[in-house]
């Protein structure tokens, strides 16, 4: 195990496997980071609109998340999108009709509110699967909403995720984790003006 910005725990390659379907890929290199694309919206509409016509209404709900989600917020050109089904774990509900579309199921975490996450067939993004009533949904809604409407908090984010980028990551996952304080001190604003 490895300590990383304010001795965030990054997780080991045999932490990492046991989330990944099939074989964990290194990364082993700086992340890119672009500035905000106007056309971010654009891709989310067009995979939430196909996600829909693949799930019908077992997508409960469908949300553009992540730093492509905030106008004006750096990120990694991959469009993360929210999907809220009945129950994330009941994988023959979902899987085979996304996988059916081209999506490939890539990371499966049961002890981190049973998220999944996918990949898309021809868009960068990543399709992030939890259920209904989770309350990590909130978080993720709660986080993104506070990121649009408060400045300040959007450009210190923005920062740290721009300093962090710059270094070798081994994993991607490592520099997600890494974040992990900047996004709790961020978290703990937003939740005391609630």
């Amino acid at each position: 195990m490895m300590l990383s910005e304010k001795n965030s725990i990054l997780r080991s390659d045999e932490e990492l496997q046991k989330l990944t379907v099939g074989e964990l890929k290194l990364h082993n290199a700086p992340i890119i980071i672009v500035e905000y694309d106007p056309n971010w919206p654009n891709l989310f509409e067009r995979e939430a609109n196909r996600i829909r016509s693949v799930l019908g209404s077992k997508a409960l709900q469908i949300e553009h998340v992540g730093s492509t989600s905030v106008p004006g917020l750096c990120a990694k050109p991959i469009i993360d999108i929210l999907l809220v089904v009945k129950n994330s774990a009941d994988e023959p509900s979902y899987v085979p009709a996304l996988e059916e579309a081209g999506y490939s199921l890539k990371i499966r975490e049961p002890e981190w509110f049973e998220h999944r996450l996918f990949k898309g067939p021809d868009t960068d993004i990543n399709i992030h699967v939890f259920s209904e009533g989770a309350s990590e949904v909130d978080r993720i809604l709660r986080f993104r909403d506070w990121l649009r409407s408060n400045e300040s908090d959007r450009n210190k984010y923005a920062q740290v995720k721009r300093r962090l980028a710059k270094n070798k990551w081994r994993h991607v996952q490592h520099y997600a984790d890494a974040k992990t304080s900047i996004v709790q001190e961020i978290m703990e604003r937003a939740n005391s003006i609630r």
